[in-house]
């Protein structure tokens, strides 16, 4: 448990000490210093986030849109934004392990979601997959923050298990016809386009008929529709399609190649669900939280000792999530690292909340949705970051749902493990 600035230092020099040694050694061999690239994101962090956006952080209060593309349009200005792209398409060849530490500081700093489904799922299938017109309209776009995109692969009934989606893609003579329904869908209220798993054949193998296609939110036939989360916000949405006609040029790879795609988007981005650094950020509000209160639990042994499991966990969870991309960074990536790194970071994640929530006590019953714009509605009720985490702390239930739900994560590993 640490209590000043000068404890949290010694604590943290502790937890990026290892960089020394193995996560610096493994940064060499892919071409850069590893501790020479943190200290300028953190430089950056620290100097160059825009004034609103920083006092949103310290509220923990929700971006809008438009802080969103200022801050990924701050980050391309860097070369960054899109650091793990090739270098022939405007990147900068980042492997897994560099693309690993800056999400961790990004997330550390507290700053925008990036959302990645453009810049961190798109962008790379089409350097894989897509041929050079495809490249050419959307790669732009993507990289400079003027086209967003969201990611249309959950189906009612068919969230985890994919491969019994629904949405079908009629080929015409020009067009796909496409009808069905999208759920769960992140973004799409504020997105230009969504990628899409579609079923362009029905017999057959069912992954074997999936197909991946470019869809324009703007078609007739398209609309979007919100569904309200248990933290009172829109995140999440339903996409219908109906008979919206979806041009042949918009398929991505061939026809039934759409199984492949995901796979490869998984393989590339599940580690960094893990969001260590957001772990570390919210431990920093628990003790801060800790600090200000007066003869409060925060006081007391039992959260005392309830911190500092959390930390050890914290610690544990980063030092194994390192292992796991050194690996990877060597193409010896082990079948269920994701898995369990992505199990073991939400439930962290929630468990810190959870903890925020117990040392809040009677203060979060405060919380209103319409604190998250209080600064617009001119109400405030209580510590300005109270809305701000109870919101997030609900919103963390969603933790161990997106990005593969735990149960499934848990069947993976089983499957693997046990050769079931």
């Amino acid at each position: 448990m640490f209590g000043d600035s000068a404890d949290r230092g010694r604590w943290e020099a502790a937890v990026f000490e290892p960089e020394r040694s193995a996560v610096q050694r493994a940064a060499a061999t892919a071409g850069f210093d590893a501790m020479q690239f943190r200290a300028e994101l953190r430089a950056f962090c620290r100097d160059q986030v825009p004034a609103d956006i920083r006092q949103q952080i310290g509220k923990h209060q929700y971006f809008s849109r438009e802080q969103r593309i200022r801050w990924q349009r701050l980050l391309q200005a860097q070369g960054w934004f899109v650091g793990h792209w090739p270098k022939a398409h405007g990147g900068q060849g980042w492997g897994q392990l560099q693309r690993f530490i800056f999400i961790e500081e990004l997330e550390r700093a507290g700053t925008p979601w990036l959302t990645h489904f453009g810049t961190s799922f798109l962008g790379p299938v089409l350097c894989a997959f897509g041929n050079d017109a495809q490249r050419a309209r959307f790669l732009g776009p993507i990289r400079d923050s003027e086209e967003w995109w969201c990611q249309g692969f959950s189906e009612p009934g068919s969230g985890s298990d994919l491969a019994s989606l629904k949405l079908r893609a009629e080929r015409g003579e020009s067009h796909y016809r496409v009808n069905g329904q999208k759920t769960w869908t992140t973004m799409a209220q504020w997105a230009d386009w969504i990628f899409c798993l579609v079923r362009t054949q029905a017999s057959g193998r069912p992954q074997a008929g999936i197909s991946f296609l470019l869809i324009d939110l703007k078609s007739p036939g398209v609309t979007v529709r919100p569904i309200e989360t248990f933290d009172g916000g829109q995140h999440v949405n339903e996409v219908f399609f109906d008979d919206v006609e979806v041009p042949l040029a918009n398929l991505v790879g061939q026809e039934g190649e759409g199984w492949a795609i995901a796979k490869f988007i998984v393989s590339r981005e599940r580690l960094l669900v893990t969001e260590i650094g957001k772990a570390f950020h919210l431990l920093g509000e628990l003790h801060a939280i800790a600090a200000t209160m007066k003869l409060g639990l925060g006081d007391t042994a039992t959260f005392r000792r309830r911190a500092a499991e959390l930390e050890v966990q914290y610690r544990s969870l980063r030092a194994t999530a390192y292992a796991a991309v050194i690996e990877a960074e060597a193409g010896r990536e082990h079948p269920i690292d994701a898995s369990l790194l992505k199990i073991r970071g939400s439930e962290l994640q929630q468990a810190i909340f959870d903890a925020i929530t117990d040392l809040l006590a009677r203060n979060g019953l405060a919380f209103q949705i319409e604190g998250i714009a209080a600064d617009i509605v001119g109400y405030r009720h209580g510590d300005p970051r109270l809305p701000g985490l109870l919101h997030e702390h609900l919103h963390s239930r969603a933790a161990s749902i997106y990005g593969g739900s735990n149960e499934i994560q848990r069947g993976i590993i089983a499957k693997t493990e046990l050769r079931v």
